[in-house]
């Protein structure tokens, strides 16, 4: 069997890009607000803009994905994106950007991005075939590079914001996009799909297919539980990476250079995570490392940033966390990847997204009310206090005791087949 592993390296090779970009976008976007406004509170009303179309097309665009198909999707998302995002230092630098049009372009820019990720990691298992790599190693792969992208891109976002200004930067991550739909319309081949992606957009209109997702997910108590905690501690990482990070990086720990390393710091110690979690993470009891990770990663950085130490300290106390982080989305994946089936990958994978995401806005928003009326750190005191009451409550057990691995189901030998050729087989397959 002939291996092509192009598909495979287009679609890693444009992620790691199409993220790079985003994570730009992240450091320099908050950072142009303040500049401009000198408000948290407008600084979290952008956020809120930039954080609530990622909701949106998580919730309704997996169908859509099926329906237009991941490859174009994955260009499409890249495309629209640039546009958007090139387009507000093109407006400052002529005609001028008022605060509602800048609104209006963060909301149209991010409203592609998780249709055009979710494309992305549907392609995947197909991708990893051709290449003749196991679908495990596939997805840590994808993993890796998401964390290698805020690694990267976050310290030198930071930099560049330092030296040139937020809009400058803005420039460079419109043409990130831009590279990114490159690489995937040049390495992946249209006729890469998942074999059902045909058969499943012709199985009912758009409403059938989002509900068939949505019905799949309620009968799922672990998925459920999982999202409604996920959603919660969201809300309080977009609080924190959206407002109170960029304001305290900017008034307590030297300014942009201090934000873009803190959140480079939080991404590779993520990426370490992620790859010793590879490697024995199968080793690990779920339930205890789920609810262990979380408790590192969550409430520390908060308290850290409330406390204003020294920047050292505060980079080895968010290296820590990110090392915990690393474990999350790997294991989370694994219980998704076991419970989902392969035909509904995106809808469902967009329908939790979606519900993982939706107090995200919100959370934007009342961390830069909060911080105006309260001040940034009593806030994250008090956000690091619920942000651990919420990850200590999988071990009340519920649903959360299913989340184990599931026993191996024994292959019965077919009655056409005898019992040497079935030893034969099983000793192949070993």
């Amino acid at each position: 069997m002939t291996r092509d592993r192009r598909p495979l390296a287009g679609l890693l090779i444009g992620h790691a890009v199409s993220l790079t970009g985003n994570v730009l976008t992240l450091i320099a976007l908050p950072l142009y607000v303040l500049a401009e406004t000198g408000s948290p509170a407008a600084t979290g009303l952008a956020g809120a803009f930039a954080t609530a179309p990622v909701v949106l097309g998580g919730a309704f665009g997996g169908v859509l994905v099926d329906r237009i198909g991941y490859r174009r999707s994955s260009v499409l998302a890249d495309v629209v994106s640039g546009v958007t995002v090139a387009a507000v230092p093109l407006l400052h630098a002529t005609v001028g950007l008022p605060f509602p049009a800048l609104l209006a372009l963060v909301f149209v820019s991010g409203l592609l991005d998780t249709p055009g990720q979710t494309a992305r990691t549907a392609l995947l298992p197909e991708a990893a075939t051709a290449a003749g790599v196991p679908i495990e190693r596939a997805v840590g792969w994808a993993e890796a590079t998401s964390r290698g992208a805020r690694m990267i891109g976050a310290p030198v976002a930071g930099l560049l914001v330092g030296v040139l200004g937020p809009l400058p930067v803005l420039a460079v991550d419109a043409a990130t996009f831009a590279v990114s739909a490159l690489v995937v319309t040049l390495l992946v081949p249209r006729g890469l799909r998942p074999s059902t992606e045909d058969d499943e957009v012709e199985a009912g209109g758009y409403w059938r297919q989002f509900a068939a997702g949505l019905r799949f997910l309620a009968r799922e108590p672990l998925l459920r539980a999982m999202v409604l905690l996920v959603l919660v501690t969201n809300l309080f990482d977009a609080a924190k990476s959206n407002v109170l990070l960029p304001v305290v990086a900017d008034r307590e720990l030297g300014g942009p250079a201090a934000f873009g390393l803190l959140v480079g710091v939080m991404g590779g110690g993520a990426l370490i995570g992620s790859l010793v979690f590879s490697a024995i993470g199968h080793r690990l009891p779920r339930r205890a490392t789920f609810v262990t990770a979380f408790a590192i990663c969550g409430a520390p950085p908060l308290w850290a940033l409330a406390a204003a130490p020294p920047l050292p300290v505060v980079v080895a106390v968010v290296a820590v966390a990110g090392l915990a982080a690393g474990a999350l989305n790997p294991l989370m994946g694994a219980v998704e990847l076991e419970r989902v089936p392969a035909s509904m990958r995106a809808r469902v994978y967009g329908v939790i997204g979606a519900g993982a995401w939706a107090a995200m806005p919100l959370g934007a928003l009342g961390a830069g009310l909060a911080a105006d009326r309260f001040g940034p750190a009593s806030t994250l005191v008090v956000m690091g206090c619920c942000y651990l009451l919420v990850v200590l409550t999988p071990l009340l057990g519920g649903p959360w005791r299913t989340m184990g691995r599931p026993a191996p189901v024994a292959r019965q030998r077919p009655p056409t087949e005898s019992a040497r050729e079935w030893e034969e087989s099983e000793v192949r397959q070993t």
